[in-house]
């Protein structure tokens, strides 16, 4: 005899949540606790460490929106830029290193952040750094590659994100290295260089 197990109930947060990203943005939702937002529908997610994400957009500017979620960056990219990634990296000289770099896209989900001017969540979770703005298409303002639906030339250019991105992972990992090394050095003995 098989045990049935209710599914969690919704809270009025959470059934907030989903009902503002389905009013004001036209979004689909899944789930109720925590409220996720499915990938590869209308963009898809590249994330990253939240100290690379931030780097990167100083470097490349307008992105369209942005989530910050824990540790997380999430920068949302025109769909179809999942299965473009790995070529793109190799492309860019960067295939083959260790990356703190991913992409969700057809099949994947992110949690929802909380909805601009929505109350405040607990610590770490997500929330919009660069919300979409409700009522418009978000499409026209993801990044992507000129195939892939920039529309001549107003969407941010994807591959320089990448760059950009793949840069400051490499960068962020190499730090955290650095100051593993000199951490666990004698103290008062000097590094060699050669």
């Amino acid at each position: 005899m098989a045990l049935l197990v209710p599914p969690p109930r919704s809270s009025p947060e959470s059934d907030d949540r989903a009902q503002w990203y389905a009013r004001e943005l036209d979004w689909v939702t899944a789930g109720s606790s925590p409220v996720l937002l499915p990938t590869g529908l209308r963009f898809d997610v590249l994330d990253m460490p939240a100290e690379a994400g931030h780097a990167a957009l100083r470097r490349v500017g307008s992105t369209g929106p942005v989530a910050l979620a824990g540790p997380r960056m999430h920068v949302l990219v025109a769909v179809g830029s999942a299965e473009e990634l790995p070529g793109l990296l190799d492309w860019l000289e960067w295939g083959g290193i260790a990356l703190d770099l991913a992409v969700s896209g057809s099949g994947g989900y992110i949690t929802a952040p909380v909805p601009p001017g929505g109350a405040a969540a607990r610590p770490g979770a997500a929330f919009w750094l660069r919300p979409p703005e409700p009522h418009r298409a978000v499409e026209p303002a993801l990044p992507a590659l000129a195939g892939l639906g920039s529309r001549g030339g107003d969407a941010p250019d994807l591959v320089r994100l990448v760059d950009a991105a793949a840069t400051e992972c490499h960068r962020a990992r190499l730090t955290r290295a650095r100051t593993h090394l000199l951490a666990d050095r004698p103290t008062g003995q000097p590094l060699a260089f050669s």
